[in-house]
């Protein structure tokens, strides 16, 4: 089964000690840095939604691109009312189309650590470089190989809830530098009278660390600027024990 298909319907429940709120003032902290003060805004690998909802709220004009439409029909349904001026496009980011340019490009949650290859991952990159403006940024975040190697390794994480409840068995391949996730998810069953009915679904995902010269490389090969790198929410440079970075 594909990446977050079953995974949708329970994705925000499950997500919900995300810290979205602190990660929305970074970004626009770093969007205000480098001179991106309004305009539009694509966010890459939206999922369901909540930071493009927030930058929204920020005052900017968004695009959201995901490749499951499972995630964006809950991304819709979330902002039918008061974020309706936001587009969500359901494309491939290894091959999205836009109008026109945007002022910047940002995309959160190690969204670009689900790209396995450097190849798909350059591809991005250039169709990132083709639709900013001049002086336009691009941000997102990538998990590290410390964090796949030293915190998750292989791990099982559980959680139960009235709502649902998911097993995530990770294994870390360190040759390839892969982190392979084992999801087994129950979901309550959708059919009239199934109460206390749950449905097993079961989904595999890939996600590659990848090192700041392997990102800077692919950056400067894509035609972008290199600028910086930082270790998760600051402004200092990345620590060998940064599980989280952005660049």
């Amino acid at each position: 089964m594909g990446q977050y298909t079953s995974f949708a319907a329970v994705y925000d429940m499950f997500m919900d000690n995300v810290p979205y709120d602190q990660w929305t003032d970074y970004l626009v902290h770093l969007l205000n840095k480098y001179g991106i003060h309004e305009g539009l805004i694509l966010e890459l690998a939206c999922g369901t939604g909540s930071m493009t909802r927030r930058l929204s709220n920020k005052g900017f004009d968004m695009i959201g691109i995901d490749s499951s439409e499972e995630m964006l029909t809950i991304a819709r349904d979330k902002s039918a009312d008061k974020d309706s001026s936001i587009l969500y496009l359901c494309q491939d980011m290894r091959e999205f189309e836009l109008f026109g340019t945007v002022a910047a490009v940002v995309s959160v949650c190690d969204s670009m650590n689900y790209i396995t290859s450097e190849e798909d991952l350059l591809d991005i990159f250039k169709l990132v470089n083709n639709y900013l403006d001049p002086k336009g940024l691009f941000i997102f975040d990538l998990d590290t190989e410390y964090a796949y190697k030293e915190i998750i390794a292989d791990q099982t994480i559980a959680e139960s809830r009235e709502e649902g409840c998911f097993i995530w068995e990770n294994t870390y391949y360190e040759e390839e530098m892969i982190n392979q996730i084992d999801l087994t998810l129950f979901i309550p069953a959708e059919e009239k009278n199934s109460n206390n009915l749950f449905v097993r679904q079961e989904e595999t995902h890939y996600r590659r660390a990848y090192s700041i010269d392997t990102i800077k490389r692919l950056i400067e090969k894509a035609g972008m600027e290199w600028v910086t790198a930082f270790h998760t929410l600051s402004e200092d440079a990345p620590r060998k024990d940064s599980e989280r970075i952005y660049v």
